[in-house]
């Protein structure tokens, strides 16, 4: 009768202790999520610091190895933005790209969730200068978004920003080193990458020359004969060339595919002006001439205007040359866009044109005065 009733009391209670646990299981699960997410710091990350192409504990992060990039890059998409890419991985890339997020993928994953906020930040700055915002994973091959990064060169930040380049850009060093504050070392970051386009009109010799220098790169090309990255690749120091297929690399990783950022200039213009169905680059006539003027003055920015209308600013600028420029003395500027974009324009203007003055105010809000640099 003792046995008996006491097994009736065990299995009650065992019930109830049963969903106890199920509700703490829960809570803790939610706890630990809620945890990470507000205590995620980026100085504590520093997976990719060194110039190997792997972690700097030597282990490889991913669980399940991935063999072609190219079906990682696949499913990256969601199910509603498949797509057929249009930016293939350079041959001479490939088997980099693919170990490199082999041993990458863990932490650039986790980077997704606690790199957002920064992600944000560097699109706000880059997109005021008209630089592409995809160059914002340069920051995480540089410093892992870390502001307290210091290379062996001292170079310091989350853009990595030497000394003389900092000073000459308006930023403090010293005791109280503006490479450290975000917001100012990014600003700084963008000029320096637009001065560096300026001169190359390229952007894998752009990451190149950020790496390594611009004299490094201009003997590169010297002996090489060529403004090729692939092609003069081997007369940079190996480390910048490493440089450049990690930036591929987590480029393809956070995006699910490649830009014209990740390609050489050549080869972008051929990308931009061709279509899905490979198309020859004379679409871009086409272009051309489905496009619709409208007449327009006030602080547009070209960036804010190609997001919204879902254009490639590369297209968009060929389209309309100097627009900002012209724009800035005041004028009236005949914006050529296609005809079928116009609709979205005349919806979306007054909306372009508050997050074009937000921009302006923000650019001049961080400008050194006249005299610092």
């Amino acid at each position: 009768m003792i046995k008996k009733r006491f097994g009736k009391v065990s299995l009650l209670t065992v019930k109830r202790l049963d969903r106890r646990v199920g509700v703490l299981t829960v809570f803790l699960l939610l706890f630990q999520f809620s945890s990470f997410c507000a205590g995620a710091n980026p100085n504590d990350r520093t997976f990719l610091k060194d110039s190997s192409g792997t972690d700097t504990t030597g282990k490889i992060l991913a669980t399940d190895p991935v063999k072609d990039s190219s079906k990682l890059f696949a499913s990256l998409l969601s199910p509603d933005e498949g797509k057929v890419s249009n930016f293939s991985v350079n041959p001479q890339a490939k088997s980099f790209v693919d170990d490199y997020i082999r041993r990458h993928n863990r932490s650039l994953n986790n980077m997704k969730i606690w790199g957002k906020p920064y992600f944000n930040l560097y699109d706000h700055i880059l997109s005021s200068y008209g630089v592409p915002v995809q160059l914002k994973y340069l920051s995480v091959i540089e410093s892992s978004l870390s502001n307290n990064a210091i290379s062996w060169a001292g170079a310091v930040g989350p853009w990595q920003i030497m000394e003389d380049a900092a000073r000459e850009h308006g930023l403090k060093t010293g005791y109280y080193d503006d490479r450290l504050d975000y917001i100012k070392s990014t600003n700084a970051a963008a000029q320096i990458l637009k001065e560096l386009y300026s001169t190359y009109g390229d952007w894998l010799l752009v990451i190149a020359a950020y790496n390594c220098g611009t004299g490094n790169v201009n003997q590169a090309i010297a002996k090489g004969r060529s403004r090729n990255f692939w092609e003069i690749q081997y007369y940079l120091p190996e480390e910048t060339r490493n440089h450049v297929k990690k930036f591929i690399a987590t480029h393809y990783f956070f995006e699910g595919d490649g830009s014209v950022v990740t390609m050489t200039a050549s080869e972008a213009q051929n990308a931009v002006f061709s279509n899905a169905v490979n198309k020859p680059a004379d679409a871009y006539m086409e272009l051309v001439a489905s496009c619709a003027t409208i007449n327009i003055y006030g602080k547009y920015n070209s960036v804010v205007i190609a997001n919204t209308l879902m254009m490639d600013i590369t297209v968009f600028n060929q389209l309309n040359p100097n627009i900002d420029a012209e724009l800035a003395k005041g004028g009236i500027y005949p914006l050529r866009i296609p005809a079928d974009k116009v609709s979205l324009f005349q919806a979306k203007k007054i909306e372009i044109l508050k997050q074009s003055v937000e921009l302006f105010l923000n650019q001049a809000s961080v400008e050194p005065a006249a005299g610092t640099k």
